[in-house]
């Protein structure tokens, strides 16, 4: 019987082909530092992954050229594309290996950076802010991210809507985002709600019994923050009002002092579990975070963006608390902005996030966090890929006129109006708004958007469970 091929190492050879659009040659393969095999054995992989479709063959004999599949199957959850020696100096010999067991995603800097953060406190040497690591980073010369990778996470993000409006995407995977995005963000904060508590907290307002009021206005604000970069998509940006008012969404009801909330802090804040001392001098706060947005902000590419403002944030510790929170939702402005995948921090532990973040703290190191920001990015990949599927091809006409669409379904719900009133009231805002050859189409499409509505839906629309509750005890 022949031997069975580990479905761990032909998932390396799928990873490392789609790295390159023009595909690699078995002389290219067998000449990366991190595939350690014979030719014979690599040619029957490869002929294996060609014959069940998940690679293809381009070209015969010598020229012969193997390339990602044309529609191939959902990566691995737990697969990273692998580096190759062909990255810029930084990351030489940094191949992500796809070996079997726990973490095989991490890469050998990786691997380094959480020896040192595991040893005990006493034993690593405290440290201030380092200005210089801010100062070295020049925006479209300086990338975290090298190219290669930058551009897998493009292919891997694209939804098919590049051409329209900022925000039509994550309005299309609201309500789903909603949920991800705010029960996994807590969770990384250690909050103890589960996945079903969160979707019923926000679908139905009802808090989860034996739960800390923190964990649960921590769960709520997140809903509120996500929803202002939707409502908001066209205007969001690295800028202070954007960042700031993300900042007193995430943090309000949390913090001692109400006035904090959305204000730079003036005072030191000291962090646990880590030997890291942030800045203390107010104004070198203030010019820090300005030094940080303008440098977000001219940085061209939307995943070195992302991934800049998750370094550098917390680093900088602009706010007294929820520095982390703002970071993480922070770094889904690019991917909002360009209509890619959300990043919603599906599956990822809170142990790896925080050594990714200490490592940053203590040795300005970025690699642990860079390897669990891809690892966490194709899983959301993965998870809204589905999520659209199931949503199917976005109607032209609801996004041409979604803004309108929104603005009359809500006034409707907050009017409390009954049927009768509504019909009307529809019909005399639509004159003033819609050119004539679309009203009718678009009076269809506000009644049909408004006997859909359910506990599960209003979001999209700002509303809360209690706006919903009492307007539909009259509609009925």
């Amino acid at each position: 019987m022949p031997q069975q091929i580990p479905a761990e190492e032909l998932g390396q050879l799928v990873q490392i082909i789609a790295t390159t659009p023009d595909g690699r040659s078995v002389g290219e393969l067998l000449a990366l530092p991190g595939l350690q095999i014979k030719k014979r054995t690599l040619q029957r992989r490869l002929d294996q992954l060609t014959g069940e479709g998940r690679i293809r063959a381009k070209g015969e004999g010598r020229g012969r050229r193997y390339l990602a599949a044309e529609n191939p199957a959902p990566p691995s959850p737990a697969k990273v594309t692998c580096k190759t020696a062909d990255e810029d100096d930084r990351f030489r010999g940094s191949v992500l290996r796809e070996e079997p067991g726990d973490h095989a995603w991490l890469s050998d800097e990786a691997r380094n950076i959480r020896a040192v953060v595991d040893q005990p406190r006493a034993k690593r040497t405290p440290v201030g802010y380092q200005g210089a690591f801010l100062d070295a980073y020049l925006p479209n010369r300086t990338f975290y991210l090298p190219e290669t990778l930058r551009k897998q996470l493009a292919e891997m993000g694209q939804v098919g809507l590049t051409d329209l409006p900022a925000g039509t995407y994550v309005r299309q995977v609201l309500d789903r985002l909603l949920i991800d995005l705010s029960w996994n963000s807590s969770r990384l904060e250690g909050n103890t709600y589960s996945l079903l508590e969160t979707q019923i907290l926000l679908e139905k307002g009802e808090g989860a019994e034996g739960k800390a009021t923190e964990e649960t206005q921590m769960i709520l604000n997140h809903k509120a923050a996500i929803e202002m970069l939707a409502d908001q998509a066209d205007g969001i940006g690295f800028n202070r009002y954007t960042i700031c008012n993300l900042h007193a969404l995430l943090s309000d009801n949390l913090l001692s002092d109400p006035a904090a909330c959305g204000r730079l802090r003036s005072r030191p804040v000291g962090i646990s579990g880590t030997v890291f001392h942030p800045l203390e001098v107010p104004t070198q706060i203030e010019e820090r975070f300005e030094q940080i947005m303008a440098k977000a902000e001219a940085v061209k590419d939307p995943f070195e963006q992302s991934f800049f403002v998750m370094v550098h944030l917390p680093y900088l510790q602009p706010f007294e608390d929820v520095n982390k929170r703002v970071s993480r939702l922070a770094a889904n402005i690019p991917l909002i902005r360009h209509n890619l995948c959300p990043l919603s921090f599906i599956d990822v532990e809170q142990k790896d996030y925080v050594t990714g973040v200490i490592g940053v703290y203590e040795l300005n190191r970025v690699e642990y966090l860079r390897d669990v920001f891809v690892w966490a990015y194709r899983r959301s990949c993965v998870r809204y890929a589905a999520v659209r599927q199931s949503l199917g091809e976005p109607d032209p006409f609801r996004l041409r006129h979604r803004s309108a669409i929104a603005k009359l379904v809500r006034e409707v719900v907050l009017g409390r109006m009954e049927k009768a009133k509504a019909v009307d009231w529809i019909l005399e805002e639509t004159e003033k708004e819609i050119p004539e050859a679309s009203r009718a189409k678009f009076v269809e499409v506000v009644e049909l958007e408004l006997r859909s509505l359910h506990e599960g839906n209003i979001a999209r629309y700002r509303l809360r469970p209690s706006d919903f509750g009492a307007w539909q005890a009259g509609w009925k």
